[in-house]
């Protein structure tokens, strides 16, 4: 893509292209959210989706005393304990991730094989997180854990740099 038309892609309407792919994805993201939850015979409780719906309403990944900020009543917090409850249960449901680079969690639109790797690429301009799998980089990390004897609990990649829409 041209310099020009990347520019223009990521400045338009004034909004990052992040901001317009998260909220075109947070209507639909939230009815298969509602799904995962009635197959797995979890509830999503109206504090548990109030959080998930905090983290599809922006492209940057937020701190959980973000959250209890941003969901409290006017002038005050919301307990943070009542928050990492609520992102523990929709990480245990697939629904959100922890990046572990920035003790934030990001809303995850699609659930994951746990055999899959993802690649989480942060864009250190504009903050935007994108969310990749591949069965390429799956196949290779899976030949290096099997040559190394390691059985990982998850296979998360956090790769920072900048963005298409900003570089």
């Amino acid at each position: 893509m041209a310099k020009s038309a990347t520019k223009h892609h990521h400045e338009q309407d004034g909004e990052c292209a992040h901001v317009t792919q998260q909220a075109e994805r947070a209507a639909k993201a939230m009815t298969h959210a509602e799904a995962v939850c009635r197959a797995n015979g979890a509830r999503l409780t109206p504090i548990r989706r109030r959080v998930l719906e905090a983290l599809y309403a922006t492209h940057k990944p937020l701190g959980a005393y973000d959250l209890a900020e941003i969901l409290g009543p006017k002038g005050r917090r919301l307990a943070p304990i009542t928050v990492y409850r609520a992102l523990d249960f929709l990480m245990e449901q697939s629904l959100a991730h922890r990046l572990a680079s920035q003790n934030a969690y990001i809303a995850t639109p699609t659930v994951h094989d746990a055999k899959e790797a993802v690649a989480f690429l942060i864009c250190e301009t504009c903050g935007g997180v994108d969310e990749m799998t591949s069965p390429g980089l799956s196949g290779a990390l899976q030949a290096v854990l099997d040559q190394q004897g390691f059985q990982p609990n998850g296979k998360v990649i956090e790769i920072t740099g900048h963005c298409a829409h900003c570089h």
